[in-house]
């Protein structure tokens, strides 16, 4: 599909065409906009673009959508209080940044939406929230109340206390799990570019219109983070994000923070990515896209056809190898013997105690090394294909 494609009466519109029709009777949406979306050439964050945005979401969620925004803009908001003249580099800095700006930005929020009569409400998240259930299933419910009274949830990465560790990095990848979290029917990521294109627009590229799938977007070229400075994230991570919405069920479009009410209304802008895979537990999407990886498990061919093929739990007598430093609970890849990454998922041991246990059967440990050494390596609920 190209950008001056138009309806022919009486013909079959195209899937990008019936897809984004959904947006304008979507009951639920969440709208991501990022830090270069919202600073002002001085620094700062932008009244103009803020005002903008806070009318095109408030009339939509007067229409009768449901929305959460997705925001960055908290660090970009408590640099020119603090004196800063650029995004800080060192972690501390940033959290300053973040707790300074993120006051800011909400009252900046409250009186734009406001205007029109619409309640908004601050929910800062961090990873940790995705990876314990009963943490993603409260933070479910105050959304799905906070929606249900008629309030436009205005959601933030925890910065000023998340650590390295436990980070997403940036709110692309955020916004795709709230998506998930929230049961929405569209996810629409805004930053100042207008669509994806298959090369530097500057060079005469053309808008990719529709992405049916990661084929694709095979031999192309995106971008990461702007000139602005002001931001983590870039196109690439945007892409990254709609196709993990895309991949677990959610329709998901990419463009510009100009087109937010253009897109909202299901005219054809962006790049739309139509939904590819099933939903997904959360729990497996963060482990999938979002889990820090802290060791590798080589398998034999038999533990390779039983977790790849027969979607089996990992046992000690498939495993080969072992390599990093882990503790129980954390995240590990597992690996073929030519180093080709079949899945991920929680081990249920550590580093130190898995070496002795290779290739043995859980009967023959659980007799040798006592009760609970006759355990699966990963549970097959612990583990995602990748």
């Amino acid at each position: 599909m190209t950008s001056n494609a138009v309806a022919v009466p009486g013909a079959a519109a195209s899937p990008a065409q019936v897809d984004r029709t959904l947006l304008s009777g979507a009951r639920r949406i969440v709208v991501k906009v990022g830090s270069s979306s919202l600073t002002s050439i001085k620094g700062g964050i932008s009244e103009e673009a803020l005002t903008g945005l806070a009318d095109a979401l408030s009339h939509k969620r007067n229409s009768g959508t449901e929305i959460i925004l997705v925001s960055s803009g908290a660090i970009a908001a408590g640099l020119a209080p603090l004196g800063l003249p650029k995004r800080p580099r060192d972690l501390a800095t940033q959290q300053a940044a973040a707790s300074v700006g993120q006051g800011l930005l909400m009252a900046r929020y409250t009186q734009a939406f406001g205007a029109h009569g619409v309640t908004v409400s601050q929910v800062l998240l961090t990873a940790d929230d995705f990876m314990r259930r009963s943490q993603h299933t409260n933070a479910f419910r105050a959304l799905d109340r906070l929606l249900n009274l008629g309030v436009v949830p205005v959601v933030n990465e925890n910065d000023t206390v998340a650590t390295h560790e436990i980070r997403f990095g940036d709110n692309d990848r955020l916004a795709a799990l709230v998506a998930h979290l929230v049961r929405a029917d569209a996810l629409v990521l805004l930053s100042d570019v207008d669509s994806l294109y298959d090369g530097p627009p500057s060079h005469g590229a053309k808008r990719i219109a529709h992405v049916a799938g990661p084929h694709d977007l095979e031999g192309v070229s995106i971008g990461r983070a702007g000139k602005a400075g002001v931001g983590t994230g870039g196109m690439l991570t945007k892409v990254e994000a709609a196709s993990i919405a895309a991949g677990s069920g959610i329709h998901a479009l990419v463009t510009s923070t100009s087109n937010a009410a253009a897109a909202l209304a299901g005219e054809d802008v962006g790049t739309w990515f139509s939904v590819n895979g099933s939903r997904k537990p959360i729990r497996l999407l963060w482990l999938a896209h979002l889990a820090s990886v802290e060791g590798t498990l080589v398998l034999d061919d038999g533990a390779v056809k039983a977790v790849r093929d027969r979607h089996t739990s990992l046992l000690p007598a498939g495993i080969s190898a072992v390599s990093g430093d882990f503790e129980a609970g954390d995240a590990v890849e597992m690996v073929s013997a030519d180093g080709t990454v079949i899945a991920r998922g929680l081990v249920n041991y550590s580093a130190a105690e898995l070496p002795q246990m290779l290739g043995r059967s859980t009967k023959e440990l659980g007799r040798s090394m006592g009760r609970g050494y006759d355990r699966e390596v990963v549970h097959v609920d612990d583990l995602v294909l990748v």
